[in-house]
């Protein structure tokens, strides 16, 4: 899994970076054009690994956007609760090694990290990003990397890059079991492309200069892409995303430094594709790979946010504790970001970005191949209705696994919502997903219904206006044509399918006046920046004491010499 990964970022979906592995394994598989996952990373973690939507396994939100009055709420835990059964557990169930690499981010204690939900090995990270080069966080949301291995606090190296001690960590487990002869199921989840966005100095170097022309250009060179390739149709419409300024409004400075940003963030994705390769490599040569079956996926749209676009406080924060000049961009010590301009070209031709409920935020790209099974399609563009939730029950039919359906090991778990892509796979059928079958999303207040070819959407400002719209995603993915006023039928009957999905699944409404960064800004000011201030006020007041007694020394110096 990619983390904040667009829609074209993948060579074989229209996009420019170099991803030559990714676009391998396309060539002997089959690419999604119509795959969602949600808008963020959690409950797209969770949905991954359970089959099951997120608020029913417990992530109905992601902790760093929540709402203080929706913590510990049903489906609004923060973990994966036990009234699911992940991937792991059913497979390890049926005699699979279980290992687990990368970015977990779905419970940091004991009983919720990948050890207590059925891997047999894991170096896990549980929280939403961290630095890619040493073992320090995010610093504006986190004071420590919490890193663990097998449970434990992970002894990292002092210097090392995400991906590759990512792969190192998968290839070590993988072999660590092989001489136990029971087949091995890996799930590798990858930093990249996560703020902060971090590369070698080679493969930036190999960027430079690459986007001088600015992302209005990216985006149509985007749109051209995914058409050529097959993924998008030719008559495609692209919108025009309001948050994205006037490349040619910017100051040469900001076009050097949002040109620069984008440049390591195509170095970062390179420089993944080339650690799946030596997995690849790996497993061509201990004989694994013609009867490994190949999973890529993005957990969401690419990431909007700019700290340095925050406010006041964010911009003193992220300067007071990163180097931000222009030529540390990208390398160790820097927080570098592509910002909503270029993520609206990572996304394109499609409307929106992570956090959104548009399709820019949920349309991520998916590649499956099995190398060594002939019956499966070879190069295939697979234009129907997937989701993330059909991942696993999809793996689970091809190791034989049956799939639960109410209860596992002794407790009662939810149903896996999820249908089973074979017969996409295998060019049986163009879509496993009825087209009178609605499928409900809700993510911070943003919420979709999908039903066949049709969308209906809402997102919350600042990414929306807090309305209902509706678009063909079929003819026009984009979402460049609202037919609400034209069908006003079929609004109200979408909208009646939410609501029910709503009730079942226990959405909560959002407060007044809710908003994501808000409620992110203000997230970090209860839970860290205030115990920040807090634990340095003993320093301030001892600081405080030192400078008030040298005050009434010299005071008291200054009588005794006057007299």
């Amino acid at each position: 899994m990619a983390d904040d990964w667009g829609f074209t970022d993948v060579g074989a979906f229209g996009g420019e970076m170099a991803t030559p592995n990714l676009d391998a394994l396309a060539a002997l598989g089959v690419r999604f054009s119509n795959f969602h996952a949600a808008g963020s990373c959690s409950p797209t973690r969770a949905m991954l690994q359970t089959g099951v939507s997120s608020h029913r396994a417990g992530i109905g939100n992601l902790l760093e956007t929540t709402p203080p009055e929706h913590l510990g709420r049903p489906g609004y835990g923060g973990e994966l609760n036990n009234r699911v059964a992940t991937i792991a557990e059913l497979l390890r169930g049926a005699g699979y090694r279980t290992y687990f690499t990368g970015k977990w981010h779905l419970g940091h204690t004991r009983t919720s990290l990948p050890g207590a939900r059925g891997y047999d090995r894991s170096l896990a990270l549980s929280q939403t990003g961290a630095d890619n080069f040493e073992n320090k966080p995010n610093l504006l949301l986190y004071d420590r990397a919490d890193w663990t291995e097998d449970g434990k606090p992970a002894q990292l190296p002092k210097r090392f890059y995400s991906s590759t001690l990512i792969v190192d960590k998968a290839v070590a487990y993988i072999d660590s079991g092989r001489s136990s002869g029971k087949p091995f199921f890996a799930s590798i989840n990858f930093l990249a492309n996560h703020i902060p966005v971090q590369a070698e100095d080679a493969d930036i170097a190999a960027y430079r200069g690459r986007y001088e022309a600015g992302w209005t250009a990216l985006r149509e060179q985007r749109r051209q892409g995914a058409i050529a390739r097959g993924i998008m149709p030719g008559d495609v419409q692209m919108v025009e995303m309001s948050t994205t300024t006037n490349w040619s409004s910017l100051s040469p400075a900001e076009r050097n430094q949002r040109a620069g940003a984008m440049a390591v963030y195509g170095a970062m994705a390179t420089a993944m594709d080339r650690e799946i390769g030596r997995l690849i490599a790996h497993l061509k040569a201990t004989g694994e790979y013609d009867n490994t079956v190949f999973v890529f996926l993005s957990d969401n749209g690419p990431e909007p946010s700019d700290p340095m676009a925050m406010g006041a406080l964010s911009r003193f924060n992220v300067k007071m504790r990163y180097d931000q000049s222009l030529g540390q961009q990208g390398r160790p010590g820097s927080l570098t970001v592509i910002g909503a301009g270029f993520a609206s070209a990572a996304a394109a031709p499609l409307r929106g970005y992570k956090f959104t409920a548009s399709e820019g935020g949920l349309r991520v790209p998916l590649i499956v191949a099995w190398p060594g099974n002939p019956a499966f399609q070879r190069g295939a563009v697979a234009p129907g209705f997937a989701h993330v939730t059909d991942i696993a029950p999809t793996l689970l039919a091809m190791a034989g696994t049956q799939v639960p359906t109410g209860h596992f090991e002794g407790r009662t778990v939810e149903p896996m919502r999820g249908e089973s892509l074979f017969p996409v796979l295998t060019g049986e059928a163009p879509t496993v997903h009825d087209q009178d079958q609605p499928l409900g999303y809700e993510l911070a207040g943003n919420s979709a219904l999908f039903k066949g070819e049709y969308k209906l959407v809402k997102n919350l400002p600042p990414y929306g206006d807090g309305a209902w719209h509706l678009y063909n995603i079929v003819r026009d993915p984009g979402e460049t044509r609202d037919l609400a006023a034209m069908e006003p039928d079929r609004v109200a009957a979408m909208q009646a399918d939410y609501t029910a999905y709503a009730r079942a699944d226990g959405v909560l409404p959002m407060p007044v006046g809710y908003s994501a960064p808000a409620q992110i800004a203000a997230n970090v000011r209860r839970t860290v920046l205030i115990p920040r201030l807090l634990g340095l006020w003993p320093v301030a007041a001892g600081l405080f004491a030192v400078i008030a007694g040298l005050i009434w020394w010299r005071r008291q110096r200054r009588r005794i010499n006057s007299k």
